[in-house]
This record gives structure tokens, C-alpha cells and sequence, in this order.
């Protein structure tokens, strides 16, 4: 029986290629969507288990988020300098670090922070040290630069028309291991650096938007006193008073989880805003989940477009070999064995399909996820789990039934009938 069955898909390779086509292409749409979406959901949550807590201005608990967990280039209202001094003396919290953003070099962005965060967002250096000067720097695993690379930082992007800094350069000093965040396409400075550049002392207050004020005149240069000018030699400072300049987020790690639960609930009232990240995503991933319906409704209603397209194929298919199942009947092929050729058939087309299928469906999902990691850094896992299985299961049952009625018309067909025809 197989035998036969195999000698008959050879003379009709050419349309049993086209059956399995069609319902790998269907599958794989299917697949895709399921194992990219899982992929950014985990993605971006291991991205966002890195920051407990994250503390800025009142407004959108979104955007505070992907600006400082994922580093999406957004303008974020500022909060006063000393919430951070606050928080640094606060024996709740194991460490407070700012963050200060809005410059970028050759397409990367220019995070200005501390060396406590440099030394908690990784498991350490691949090479080279921390930066111990204003004007040195520690950029992130995929930043394809070498040590020793001079840094002009620029205001904004240069897609956006942003001007290049001449109040300091910064020299690349490490590069961290890789972190699987948005972190590692990432340029990270010293904060004071970043408030020097845009001349923003312990005596400057501005009240501005966008993660950085905006940057001083250079008439005014000489206006500063050495707390507000840009010095690549000046040794870091990193003590916290109440004087200091405003800041788009401060990320926090609390000693415990009730330390966490207790400092979200303080700083969420009045001009501060104080989330955490899951928290924030998890309602991201609802509006996700509900695109991600909408896609795998128009890949299973494209799946069964096409099951009955290929019903309707092999129904016809049956039709035009009566002679020759007339002619096996006459020979003695008992209903059955009829039945089961005709049935085997068609069900190995589909569940080959089925496996090449999910064969494109990972493949592409693998080559979607890459592009996203290249470009914002974020590792997105893609792999199968049980449920994938329950999904190519219901596939087979599906195929089994469906290859079942041509089977069945067989079946019923008289050899004498069929002969005649």
C-alpha cells in the first residue's frame, strides 16, 4: 500500500507540491505570529526585571517606562534634583541611580548615569573599566565601537536635525557584557557630564522637558563656575544634595519587596510618579494579546479557506480517478484498503505541510526577532512550547477528518459504475 501510494504522489508531484505549499504557508502564518508575540512579551519582560522601581515626573506611567527601562527617545517632564537626595539617605533603598537622556553618537544614545548603575545593570566588563573621569564613557555589548573611540555626543538625532556638542568629547573606557536589554546598544556617561554639556550646575534649576534641559548659550560659557562647565579630566561626583539639577527618572532597587510597595506608594503622589515596569507592561501585553487575536483569527480563517479549497480539489481529484479505483475494485481491492490509500494520501500532503510549516513559521519568526534585537537590543527568545505541540495536534486531527470524505467517497464508489464511467 505504501508502495502505491508513494508511486502515485511521483506522478503527481507537481500538484502534491502545491497541496503542501499552501498549507505550510497557511500554518506558517499561524506560528509566526504566535511565537513573536511570546517572544516580545518574555523579551521585554526579562528586559524589565532588571529595574524594580522607576521614579519621575507625574505623567504617563507608559512612557516613563519605554524611555528609561527601553530607552525610547521621548521628551519626559522633569522632577526636582532632590528627590534623588532624598532617596540616596533613604534606608529603604539599596541603591538610586539617575538617568539623563536626550543626546545620541552615530545612532546610539547617550545615557548619562552613575557608576552604580554601570556596575548593577551587568554581571561586569568585557573589557577596559568603569568610567572614572567626566569625560569618559562605557558603552553596551553591541555598540561597535573600540576602546579608545572619541565620543562627540549630539543634541537629539541627526535625522531630527540635532547639533553636535563642542563643550566636551568623551573616550569609550569599557564595554559591558551583555545584558539581553535595550541597555546594550546603549552609550552610558557620567550624569554630571550630561548636566555640564547642557550647563546645568548645582545652581541651575531649569524647569524644562525632555529628559536634559536644553543646552547654554556659549556666550554664557564663561558665566559658570567650574560646578557647570564641562571638564573631561574633572573627577566624578557622585553625593546628592537638594540643589541638584532636574532629572527625567531616577531607577530604584529597594532592599525588599515591601520597601518596593512602600516607596511606590510614596512617591506616587504629587509632582513624582513612581511605577514598576512589569506592572506597566503587563498592561502593554493586554493590548498586545488583543492584536495578536486579531492575527492568528485571519491566519486560522486563512487556514480554513484553505482546507476547503483542498477539499474541494480532491474531491474532484477522487472524481476523475473512478476508473482507476473502479479497476482496483475489480481486481479485489478490498473497501477498506481503498479507503485507507485515498484517506493516507491526502493526510500525508497536509501533515507535511503542517511540518513545513512550522519549519518557515520558526524560521521567520527567528529572522523578525533578530531585526528587533539588532535595533533595539533587546533579546527576543523564540522557541516552542507545549501548547505549539496542542496546536500541530489539533492541525493532525483536523487533516485526519478532513481527509476522511474524499476517502469515504471512494469508499462508497461500485466498481462496476466506475468501470463504465
Amino acid at each position: 500500500m505504501i508502495g502505491f501510494i508513494l508511486a502515485d504522489l511521483r506522478r503527481h508531484w507537481g500538484g502534491s507540491c502545491v497541496v503542501v505549499l499552501l498549507v505550510a504557508l497557511s500554518v506558517a502564518l499561524g506560528v509566526a505570529v504566535t511565537l513573536q508575540e511570546r517572544a516580545l512579551r518574555l523579551g521585554s519582560a526579562r528586559a524589565a526585571d532588571k529595574f524594580d522601581l522607576v521614579i519621575g515626573a507625574a505623567g504617563s506611567e507608559t512612557q516613563l517606562v519605554l524611555s528609561s527601562v527601553f530607552l525610547q527617545a521621548s521628551p519626559l517632564p522633569l522632577m526636582e534634583g532632590s528627590v534623588l537626595a532624598k532617596l540616596s539617605t533613604d534606608p529603604r533603598v539599596a541603591w538610586a541611580a539617575p538617568i539623563g537622556f536626550g543626546d545620541s553618537f552615530a545612532g546610539y544614545p547617550v545615557v548619562g548615569t552613575t557608576t552604580t548603575l554601570v556596575s548593577n545593570i551587568s554581571a561586569g566588563l568585557q573589557e577596559g573599566r568603569v568610567f572614572a573621569r567626566e569625560g569618559e564613557a562605557v558603552i553596551g555589548a553591541m555598540v561597535a565601537m573600540p576602546l579608545g573611540t572619541i565620543i562627540k555626543p549630539m543634541h537629539g538625532t541627526a535625522e531630527e536635525g540635532g547639533k553636535t556638542h563642542t563643550e566636551l568629547a568623551y573616550t569609550v573606557s569599557g564595554r559591558l557584557l551583555p545584558t539581553g536589554t535595550a541597555w546594550d546598544k546603549a552609550i552610558l556617561v557620567p550624569i554630571q557630564a550630561v548636566w555640564h554639556i547642557h550647563g546645568m550646575g548645582e545652581d541651575h534649576h531649569e524647569e524644562a522637558e525632555g529628559g536634559i534641559a536644553p543646552s547654554f548659550d556659549a556666550d554664557d560659557h564663561d558665566n559658570h563656575d567650574h560646578d557647570g562647565v564641562a571638564s573631561p579630566d574633572a573627577p566624578l561626583k557622585e553625593t546628592w544634595t537638594d540643589h541638584m539639577p532636574g532629572l527625567p527618572a531616577i531607577l530604584v532597587k529597594p532592599r525588599t519587596i515591601a520597601d518596593a510597595y512602600r516607596l511606590r506608594q510614596d512617591y506616587r503622589a504629587g509632582p513624582t510618579l513612581a511605577v514598576f515596569p512589569g506592572e506597566v507592561l503587563t498592561r502593554l501585553y493586554g493590548t498586545l494579546g488583543d492584536a495578536k487575536l486579531v492575527l492568528f483569527a485571519v491566519a486560522v480563517s486563512t487556514q480554513v479557506l484553505i482546507a476547503a479549497a483542498l477539499l474541494l480539489v480532491t474531491v474532484i481529484h477522487v472524481g476523475q480517478r473512478r476508473r482507476q479505483i473502479g479497476a482496483l475494485r475489480a481486481f479485489g481491492a478490498p473497501r477498506t484498503a481503498l479507503f485507507a490509500i485515498v484517506w493516507l494520501e491526502l493526510f500525508i500532503l497536509i501533515a507535511l505541510g503542517v511540518g513545513l510549516g512550522f519549519l518557515i513559521g520558526f524560521a521567520g519568526s527567528v529572522a523578525i526577532a533578530n531585526v528587533m534585537s539588532s535595533d533595539s537590543g533587546v533579546t527576543l527568545p523564540v522557541a516552542f512550547e507545549m501548547q505549539d505541540i496542542v496546536f500541530a495536534a489539533l492541525l493532525l486531527a483536523s487533516a485526519a477528518i478532513l481527509a476522511a470524505l474524499p476517502a469515504f467517497i471512494a469508499y462508497r464508489q461500485p466498481p462496476a459504475a466506475a468501470l463504465r464511467s
